[in-house]
């Protein structure tokens, strides 16, 4: 994605070796937003191996306002057995408190939006907290549309490493 500028003099690009600790202030800052602001583990460095590795597996894209990252869309290529086709799942996003209400999330949806299309994708999904009505509200602003039979499951710590030890020699 070449980068955009917006309407306000912010610019609109895929992240690149040297946005980690900026990356890191939004993940932090999502995971105060969303109640949880002790349960970031990540690092400066686990992002530079995840993002900008010669196999990079998640991918970034940002909005930068005078130097400063203010909102990102941290996201993985998925693929659906029902279509056959891939698509995109957007783990965080996140704008800043005092940037929002410039179209910076809309802005980062739609470059990722622009990434399905070009690549042929059939899907652009994530998962939003029950509790989130300003997210919510927004995402139905777009067309987004609940799945509504749909839960998301999650395996982790001890759970995870008891269900790996079942499996058979």
């Amino acid at each position: 994605m070449d980068p955009r500028t917006l309407a306000d003099g912010a610019t609109l690009r895929e992240a690149r070796p040297g946005d980690e600790p900026g990356i890191l202030r939004c993940i932090q800052g999502l995971a105060v937003y969303e109640r949880e602001p002790d349960a970031v583990e990540n690092s400066v460095e686990a992002l530079q191996a995840t993002l900008f590795a010669g196999d990079a597996k998640a991918f970034a894209h940002l909005v930068e306002k005078d130097g400063e990252i203010v909102g990102i869309a941290i996201w993985f290529v998925t693929y659906s057995t029902w279509t056959g086709r891939h698509g995109i799942w957007l783990e965080d996003l996140f704008v800043d408190d005092a940037h929002r209400a410039f179209g910076y999330g809309r802005a980062l949806l739609a470059s990722l939006a622009a990434v399905c299309v070009a690549r042929g994708y059939s899907r652009f999904e994530w998962t939003v907290l029950d509790w989130n009505e300003p997210a919510i509200g927004f995402y139905r602003a777009i067309g987004a549309a609940p799945m509504e039979e749909w839960t998301t499951q999650r395996l982790t710590g001890a759970p995870l490493a008891a269900l790996a030890a079942t499996l058979p020699a």
